[in-house]
């Protein structure tokens, strides 16, 4: 008799029937939709973003955890299961799910006006229409208050100008979050698509997210009305606020990725003959891979408890950079691991392992690098500020 990494933890027993129930709906939509194709697109660097878009939001993904606006208004818990699975499938679905809802719907949701609600919440929601969030420029990323990029008042009107890099969904996007120094602090802006003076271009050669879309915007002299402020959000705490939502998603999102490598590798030494009997049935196999399973099932218990903190309203952003800083890293190493058990093979697109190892290297980065949540829980630990 076997057992899966997550029935030692008895992980399932912790989940809620309603939780389950939505996490086994995205599981079959992830093995009927999106692993059939996903090694093409990775190869191809590319992927159908407004069909996916409009199937996740059938589906009911896209900002399940917000309220009213068409959102499902689901438990962060729910959230976080659902990014598990997607992210199993490929960090580049997750992404366009997590800056979908926990970035740019988020902002406005949280941020913006009654009207700006109305105006985009209930198409987003759908996958009508695609949102980004431009927030990260080409040499402000860890450091996002001294951004470049100005909004400045000319009559009743804005005018930005800057650039943002490494933005997901950018080109397909029908709004783009804006975020932007003005002389009454950072302020967030959403300029839609073929706004005049508003570009994007693609971000080409990527070995990590190639089945996402990554663009650069540029904005020149673009003259937004006033009421395209988002009035809810003054000063950097805004687009912080977005990032923490966003890297919630990731906690579970990650370890999906380690899940399935790992899943992989029990499965291929199981099946694998060497010097007379299976992989699997050698010491030091079974030593790697007992040593990931417990990784990855602490990783969850810490992402359960996160999602139980975020659901009673009590969860903290250090405690959002403690399961960041920890899955991500956690799951990188089990994905390479588990590359060395397939050994040639784990470098093929036959098997999912070097494409999951090479996304969490971007997964590691964004949000947040380890090492600011690396000084962000120090702070939390000795309340000594030590980013400069």
């Amino acid at each position: 008799m076997t057992m899966t990494p997550f029935g030692l933890f008895g992980i399932e027993g912790l989940l809620p029937e309603e939780e389950r129930d939505i996490r086994d709906t995205v599981r079959r939509f992830c093995d009927e939709r999106i692993r059939p194709y996903i090694a093409e697109w990775f190869a191809a660097g590319d992927l159908p973003a407004r069909e996916l878009a409009l199937e996740l939001g059938k589906l009911g993904v896209l900002g399940m955890h917000l309220q009213g606006y068409g959102c499902a208004g689901t438990s962060a818990l729910a959230y976080g299961l659902a990014c598990h699975e997607l992210e199993a499938a490929d960090s580049g679905i997750r992404s366009l799910v997590s800056v979908q809802g926990s970035l740019a719907m988020y902002a406005i949701h949280a941020y913006g006006s009654e009207e700006q609600k109305r105006e985009w919440l209930p198409r987003m929601a759908t996958g009508e229409a695609i949102g980004c969030f431009g927030l990260t420029e080409p040499d402000y990323g860890s450091d996002p208050g001294g951004m470049r990029t100005r909004a400045k008042r000319d009559g009743d009107d804005w005018v930005l100008n800057g650039s943002k890099t490494w933005i997901t969904n950018g080109a397909v996007a029908d709004v783009a979050v804006v975020w932007a120094h003005t002389d009454d602090k950072i302020r967030g802006f959403l300029v839609p698509a073929g706004t005049p003076g508003f570009s994007t271009r693609g971000v080409g050669e990527k070995m990590s997210l190639r089945a996402s879309v990554t663009s650069e915007l540029v904005l020149e002299d673009v003259r937004l009305p006033a009421d395209a402020m988002l009035p809810g959000a003054r000063g950097l705490s805004g687009p912080l606020g977005c990032l923490n939502e966003a890297r919630f998603g990731i906690v579970f999102g990650a370890l999906g990725a380690a899940r399935d490598c790992l899943e992989t590798a029990l499965s291929y030494a199981a099946d694998r003959t060497i010097f007379g009997k299976p992989l699997a049935a050698y010491q030091l196999t079974q030593a790697k891979l007992a040593d990931m399973c417990l990784e990855l099932g602490k990783g969850m218990l810490l992402a359960i408890q996160l999602g139980r903190l975020k659901d009673s309203g009590t969860l903290r952003p250090e405690q959002v950079s403690l399961g960041k800083l920890n899955n991500v890293r956690e799951a990188i190493a089990i994905a390479r691991e588990c590359r060395t058990i397939l050994a040639a093979n784990g470098i093929t697109l036959e098997y999912p392992v070097i494409r999951h190892a090479n996304n969490l290297e971007a997964v590691l980065t964004y949000e947040g690098t380890s090492e600011v949540h690396s000084l962000v829980i120090g702070h939390a630990l000795t309340g000594e500020p030590a980013f400069r």
